[in-house]
């Protein structure tokens, strides 16, 4: 064992050497990089940056189809170079890559004249976490029949594993749905804003429009709080709330597993 440890650690050391510079085309060459008789260092280092930097434009492109078609495929990815450049991975797993991109474009100057792509970007990423989380069975319809009536306003659900919400000033979910559609623009009478819930009951992932009130309705339940609290927010938020309707709806979309109604 202990003959490993120089080993290990001069690996350590080289990557140490080797990576800082693979996304900043500024930094020289790492000194370790030789080729034959110490030519074609610049060239040699050139590929695996180039290599680095294209898979990781590329994943995002992967990632992120509806905003990448939203502004046309030059734009997206100049404006994903520049991300790749400014916040390398953390991960090893390259679908965990792009967690910080819908941020980058809210502050990302040629992209402003689109405030709601961001938030498309935001359920994309939703979407993407949602079709990678753990397998779940959703909350049965009898399950929540089988409450008492009185013991109604205290049950406390618990959320399903991909169960998401993404909420936003603008039209962002018909704006998403019309790119991944491949249409053009969204439905003309797509105005104001517009709340996301992205789940993945089965094996294939949703993404719905909210109604008044059900993004604060669902954001309680799935914090913890009662049934009661979360209906009576949902209400203070939005007059229209309809609190029969939404709990159909949360049963269809299953956002919830299980349903509690012990006070311990």
């Amino acid at each position: 064992m202990a003959e490993l440890v120089p080993s290990i650690a001069g690996r350590l050391a080289y990557a140490a050497a080797f990576t800082p510079g693979l996304l900043d085309p500024q930094r020289a060459e790492p000194t370790l990089v030789s080729g034959p008789n110490g030519k074609a260092v610049k060239k040699r280092y050139a590929v695996y940056r180039n290599n680095v930097t294209v898979s990781l434009v590329n994943a995002l492109a992967e990632t992120f189809p509806a905003t990448r078609r939203i502004v046309g495929e030059d734009f997206f990815r100049a404006m994903a170079l520049v991300h790749v450049r400014q916040s390398p991975p953390t991960s090893p797993l390259l679908f965990e890559y792009g967690r910080g991109f819908a941020e980058f474009i809210e502050g990302f100057a040629p992209a402003r004249a689109l405030p709601h792509l961001a938030d498309v970007a935001r359920i994309e990423r939703a979407w993407l976490d949602a079709y990678h989380a753990a397998d779940a069975a959703p909350l049965a319809p009898q399950a929540l029949a089988a409450v008492p009536p009185e013991a109604l306003g205290a049950a406390v659900f618990t959320a399903h594993p991909a169960a998401r919400i993404v909420r936003s000033r603008f039209a962002a979910v018909s704006i998403f749905s019309a790119s991944r559609q491949g249409r053009p623009e969204p439905p003309r009478e797509a105005q104001g804003p517009e709340d996301a819930l992205i789940t993945r009951p089965h094996l294939e992932v949703f993404v719905r429009r909210l109604p008044p009130g059900g993004a604060t309705f669902l954001q309680d339940l799935m914090a913890g709080r009662p049934l009661g609290e979360a209906a009576q927010a949902a209400l203070d938020a939005a007059e229209a709330f309809d609190l029969a309707g939404n709990l159909a709806g949360m049963l269809e979309a299953g956002v919830f597993t299980a349903v509690n109604t012990s006070e311990e």
